[in-house]
């Protein structure tokens, strides 16, 4: 599973609770990439520095590559190609 644009808005407690659910089926069974604009380090803050956001992250964390990625967004080399 590909989550793009992770966190791209604040979180309420209801979709906390269910990316929880999501990671709790998926952790340490099936493969799921997040895509965010923002570095991992302020992912805490976004899901609100609570227990849920804990046990979120733990299961994320759990078994996990960081890949962080430099420089100019695809999108703007794409649209170079098609003009």
């Amino acid at each position: 599973m590909i989550i793009d644009e992770f966190l791209l808005k604040p979180t309420n407690e209801s979709e906390r609770s269910d990316i929880l659910e999501l990671m709790e089926i998926r952790c340490n069974r099936k493969s799921t990439i997040f895509c965010s604009q923002y570095s991992f380090d302020g992912w805490h803050q976004l899901l609100d520095d609570g227990p849920i956001e804990d046990a979120i992250l733990d299961r994320i964390i759990n078994s996990s590559y960081l890949i962080t990625l430099h420089g100019k967004s695809l999108r703007e080399e794409c649209s170079r190609i098609k003009q």
